[in-house]
């Protein structure tokens, strides 16, 4: 795919498929060694262009000591038999999501690493020189990783960095590598927002505290349309979702953790608000149904084709 330039990738929005791929139907006649994952999804939302970018996938073993910390091995495998998922591995998801204004790339998290974030931003046909804001919800590595490259260069050369001012102070403190390396170098082009700032019009953040000191969500309003970017808030579609009490071993304050996560579903809930999950199942994008005590993700269909 070639890449477009600035005055076309800004006004895609218009022009682009409510729904691409960026993958290639093999023949009939090729060999599939290994499943493949579409890269992107675009879809339109209100003036606005989205794009949730797969910057990797993963497999991890043994998840109940990631998930559930405060349920019996017994209620783990019940809830996860009942959702039709086994209970000794999970598949991780790191999903940025780019926004594009009509007069603005803006980008939410990087995944990973550099190779990740700029390789998926290639197949929807964006390239990194082009990103005018990069937010960082929170200084995990999954969600920094892409903030250099290997070479120790800015990834995204152009760009302005938001974050929240509680969460960069936080690590600023901390003796972190991932911190020094891929966030310090960038502190003097960086902006720091409190719960309510703005990155752009329609782009506010919300306070998502526990999973981090100082995590962060946010909405994004276009033309009447509403949509939650929930980051880490909830990092699994069923053991933290569907279980807003349960225990995430990520999580530096559980219980805040919990709080917010059971807080802001119920918000998104009532409201009937669709939201991007940075790690619920590719392309991410669904809503949160009340569900006895807990929540039940509803995956998107067709509604952001309509």
């Amino acid at each position: 795919m070639s890449k477009l330039t600035r005055r076309q990738a800004l006004a895609s929005a218009a022009a682009l498929p409510l729904a691409s791929t960026g993958v290639t139907m093999a023949s009939a006649a090729t060999d599939i060694k290994e499943p493949s994952l579409n890269t992107f999804k675009r879809f339109r939302h209100g003036d606005f262009s989205m794009t949730v970018l797969l910057a990797g996938t993963a497999t991890r073993e043994e998840p109940h000591s990631i998930f559930g910390l405060n349920a019996s091995p017994d209620e783990f495998s019940q809830v996860s038999t009942e959702n039709f998922i086994p209970d000794d591995k999970a598949q991780f998801f790191f999903t940025p999501t780019l926004v594009n204004t009509g007069s603005e790339l803006i980008l939410f998290d990087t995944g990973l690493n550099a190779d990740g974030i700029t390789g998926v931003l290639g197949d929807a046909g964006y390239t990194p020189d082009q990103i005018d804001t990069v937010v960082i919800t929170h200084m995990h590595g999954d969600h920094i990783g892409g903030l250099m490259t290997d070479a120790g260069d800015p990834t995204f050369p152009n760009a302005r960095f938001v974050t929240g001012s509680v969460e960069h102070n936080y690590w600023a403190e901390q003796d972190n590598d991932g911190f020094k390396a891929k966030v310090a170098p960038l502190n003097d082009k960086m902006t720091f927002l409190e719960g309510g700032g703005e990155v752009a019009s329609g782009m506010t953040a919300i306070e998502a505290f526990g999973h981090t000191p100082g995590h962060m969500a946010y909405h994004v309003e276009s033309a009447g349309q509403e949509l939650t970017l929930i980051a880490d808030t909830a990092n699994h579609y069923v053991w933290s979702l569907g279980y807003p009490d349960w225990e995430v071993s990520f999580d530096v304050d559980k219980e805040m953790a919990a709080a917010t996560r059971r807080g802001l579903l119920e918000q998104l809930s009532s409201e009937r608000t669709p939201f991007i999950g940075y790690h619920m199942p590719f392309p991410a994008l669904g809503y949160a149904a009340k569900r006895d005590d807990g929540f039940r993700f509803v995956p998107s269909s067709y509604q952001t084709m309509l």
